[in-house]
């Protein structure tokens, strides 16, 4: 019997789950079904594509509205669509009040509202089985038909983008939910400050960041970084398209404040929660311009790698180079970060 850690399922036992998911019927107009590092998904209906999505928001509690709305979706944009319907399923702990659940609702309105989602139904329930507040969300959205990509359209040769940088969420959750711990560990309160904003600036939506690069011709691909960080997030990618993926580490953006907190606490930023980052393939040719149009917008990117043909079919690999040209294996982990820092009894 395999005991499991908390945090997304491996990606190895859900590879073998949805491989007989995928050999019973399905309906003809399921265009992208599920699969290993796909981000939702897509639907024939008539002239548009219908882009599905769900996601549960179970790390953070402060603001867990906004990051409910903001990570569905991401991945519906990072299938080239406009989130347009969210449902929410709000389990709330039996201790919950009145305001909380007042408070959590206002938090919905405002994110859908900023990003003119329409908020259309969902269940709340106060129930023994949380001990904190977790909404599960499903988002809706569409996009016309043909004008979509998956995570396995990525091809040998394309240059590979990341928007932002990493562990932006992470980073977030840390300064909103650990400020106290983080202030023992030597972390000044102004760095706390900036790094809760993380939330709202640079931010944890892509969606600015998908529709630049839909734009810009040449795209593949794209891929929401998220649970598992920057490393699980190209191994996902890697996995979906059957390509090697070469990353230079030095050309993956790690914000200052991201690096003070994660090496006051032990964590590793490349396996942390990453929601406002976006991976992106694209054709080489059209990389550079694609990066000016990014940073005229205001949003930092870089290529940091290359997909090439797998040197073993079987085994799609992430591989890091370093600055002799020698390739390692990216580090993998086993859950994300952040999980196994709040599991970690602190001293």
């Amino acid at each position: 019997m395999t005991t499991l850690k908390s945090g997304k399922l491996p990606n190895a036992i859900l590879a073998d789950l949805l491989r007989d998911i995928n050999t019973d019927r399905q309906d003809p107009r399921l265009l992208v079904g599920p699969g290993v590092g796909e981000d939702a998904a897509l639907i024939e209906f008539g002239p548009n594509t219908l882009i599905a999505k769900s996601d549960p928001i179970t790390f953070a509690t402060d603001d867990i509205g906004w990051y409910a709305i903001n990570v569905n979706a991401n991945d519906i944009a990072a299938a080239g669509g406009t989130p347009k319907w969210f449902l929410a399923t709000l389990l709330m702990p039996t201790d919950s009040t009145a305001e909380q659940v007042t408070a959590i609702f206002q938090q919905l309105r405002d994110a859908a509202n900023e990003i003119n989602v329409t908020l259309a139904g969902g269940h709340t329930e106060i129930t023994q089985a949380v001990t904190q507040p977790v909404i599960c969300g499903f988002m809706l959205g569409e996009a016309v038909a043909g004008e979509t990509v998956s995570t396995a359209g990525t091809q040998p040769g394309d240059s590979i983008i990341l928007t932002k940088g990493i562990a932006i969420e992470g980073t977030a959750i840390l300064a909103r939910e650990a400020p106290d711990q983080l202030a023992r560990a030597g972390i000044d309160k102004e760095t706390i400050g900036r790094a809760a904003d993380f939330l709202k600036t640079p931010g944890i939506s892509v969606l600015s960041d998908a529709q630049m690069l839909m734009a810009s011709g040449g795209l593949h691909a794209m891929h929401d970084v998220t649970e598992g960080g920057i490393a699980t997030a190209t191994a996902e990618m890697a996995t979906a398209a059957n390509v090697d993926i070469h990353i230079r580490p030095h050309n993956v953006n790690v914000l200052p404040e991201t690096v003070a907190i994660c090496n006051a606490l032990n964590i590793d930023p490349w396996g942390l929660i990453s929601s406002g980052a976006m991976l992106a393939a694209i054709d080489p040719e059209r990389a550079p311009s694609t990066l000016e149009k990014l940073h005229n917008a205001g949003i930092n990117a870089d290529v940091i790698g290359q997909a090439h043909r797998p040197s073993d079919m079987t085994i799609p690999a992430v591989l890091v180079v370093h600055d002799d040209g020698a390739l390692t294996p990216i580090r993998s982990f086993e859950r994300d970060e952040l999980a196994r820092h709040f599991e970690t009894p602190t001293k």
